[in-house]
């Protein structure tokens, strides 16, 4: 954790591009993603990426790799969809511990590698928590605005269940991310303090949330700030957003939030819009040219990239970020 802190201070730290992205590119069939292990498993199984932690590990630490070569301080473990709500989809709930928990040993396997071929930039593996497919603030049913299709104490429980994997498995942080709705992440957050005083443990804690179109608000209905207000009574090292926009159109969200809080800023955002097909056709070098406003204006401490970016895109990034100072920090502010 101190080492972290140290390089957080120090300079601004990369995070990893797409997983999901890098995966399409394996081109993997319904056979790859069962395996031998899943061969008869009595449900469609291709597009679940986290079972490839188990049936194509090879696959996902070479993508960890990728990564770093690029220039990442920083990868998410393959755990987007880590949750037994998320996973009720496969008929997979009895999996999850598994699957974080060797999802986060790939990764950590990678990071020791790269941090023993250069000791002076130490690699980190974040916890990736993604939002579920669930909402505990609003209805999916719009004839009961009442109704809700998850609880607070569901989220907690699937929540805290994926933690504990990820810590076992060796994370060196977590990250409660794509946030649409403060109240799930809450339940993450309320898990991870849980989980945090159960095994006396000091570990740090990201949020990312994500602001869903031009209103600046997030899917429930917050602004930046609101959303920063939140979680602001949790200990937390970083805070900040992804996916969901491209780099300038998530310029002044970021500019809020790093005017009103002493924590780290963190930003990865999209390789640009979608297109009509849903592809991202953003380059390199256009979307690192897009985050040197955040750098101009001193927005961010950590800085990566979302769906459609690819090591090119990290690359181009981390070679930008390099000639900057990371955004000044209180040292004593930052909570674990």
């Amino acid at each position: 954790m101190s080492v972290f802190l140290d390089e957080l201070n120090k300079r601004i730290l990369v995070l990893d591009g797409a997983m999901g992205t890098m995966l399409q590119r394996y081109n993997f069939t319904e056979e790859d993603f069962r395996g031998e292990r899943f061969k008869d498993h009595h449900k469609s199984v291709k597009g679940n990426n986290d079972l490839l932690s188990i049936t194509q590990p090879q696959a996902i630490a070479e993508v960890h790799g990728k990564y770093f070569e690029a220039g990442a301080d920083i990868v998410e473990t393959n755990t987007f969809s880590g949750t037994r709500i998320a996973m009720a989809d496969y008929d997979m709930e009895d999996l999850v511990y598994e699957l974080n928990y060797e999802s986060a040993k790939i990764a950590k396997e990678v990071a020791l590698e790269y941090t023993r071929q250069d000791p002076d930039k130490p690699r980190f593996v974040a916890g990736a928590m993604g939002p579920t497919n669930k909402t505990a603030s609003m209805s999916p049913n719009v004839n009961d605005p009442g109704y809700r299709g998850i609880t607070f104490d569901a989220l907690r429980a699937a929540y805290k269940e994926q933690a504990e994997a990820l810590v076992d498995g060796g994370v060196d942080f977590l990250l409660v991310e794509t946030i649409f709705d403060t109240l799930n992440a809450k339940a993450a957050l309320f898990a991870i303090e849980e989980l945090k005083e159960e095994k006396n443990i000091d570990l740090p804690v990201m949020v990312s949330g994500t602001i869903t179109d031009a209103s600046g608000r997030t899917l429930s209905g917050q602004t930046a700030e609101a959303f920063l207000i939140s979680i602001s009574h949790v200990p937390l090292v970083s805070v900040g957003f992804n996916c969901a926009l491209g780099a300038k159109q998530l310029t002044p969200h970021l500019e809020v939030i790093a005017h009103r809080t002493d924590l780290a800023v963190s930003a990865y955002p999209n390789a640009g819009l979608p297109n009509a097909f849903g592809e991202y056709d953003e380059s390199a070098d256009e979307m690192a040219e897009q985050i040197r406003e955040y750098l101009d204006r001193g927005l961010i401490n950590i800085i990566g990239g979302c769906c459609g970016t690819t090591p090119a895109h990290i690359k181009a990034i981390a070679q930008l970020a390099a000639s900057y100072q990371p955004r000044p920090l209180k040292v004593n502010t930052l909570k674990v």
